[in-house]
């Protein structure tokens, strides 16, 4: 991961949406699970994870779009109102789903700076999808402690305080 911190823009395909990212990424994950596959019509999804407060729409507008996942809880999609494409995400994650955002590293002006720390739900991975062998990867999801690294454990660990959650 990037450890210099400045401020990284983003946005949708018809220009439309613009938004602007004040920090490094938490983590970047690959994902594989199905709920990815169908939900961005390919392989896997590359999502950078950001505390909500860091991500700010620019211009534009969006719309929210709560959509099914495996485990019940949903999650809600966040679009550009003119050409649809999805800018981020918010999951559940153990009730922070408010309080993080699950950027496109797609929709980054930049996106070849984020790969992913971690492959996740490798099960239901593409057979044809190879992974590098350095590549961190777990089969379903992963001990927070054991993958994501101190610094972030710790704004995850504020997050956790301000919605009176403890997921880590």
């Amino acid at each position: 991961m990037n450890t210099q911190t400045h401020t990284r823009e983003g946005g949708c395909t018809c220009g439309h949406v613009r938004y602007q990212v004040v920090s490094e990424p938490m983590i970047v994950h690959g994902c594989h699970c199905r709920g990815c596959q169908k939900n961005s019509g390919s392989a896997f999804a590359v999502n950078a994870l950001f505390e909500a407060d860091r991500v700010t729409v620019v211009s534009g507008t969006v719309e929210e779009i709560a959509v099914p996942t495996p485990s019940g809880t949903g999650q809600d999609i966040t679009r550009c109102t003119k050409c649809k494409v999805a800018v981020w995400s918010n999951y559940n994650m153990g009730g922070l789903r408010k309080h993080i955002r699950f950027i496109r590293v797609g929709t980054l002006d930049d996106p070849d700076q984020f790969p992913p720390d971690v492959h996740i739900y490798t099960s239901s991975k593409q057979p044809w999808v190879i992974l590098p062998s350095a590549d961190r990867r777990v089969s379903e999801f992963y001990e927070f402690a054991e993958t994501w690294s101190p610094a972030s454990l710790e704004r995850l660990s504020k997050i956790e305080a301000t919605a009176g959650i403890k997921i880590s």
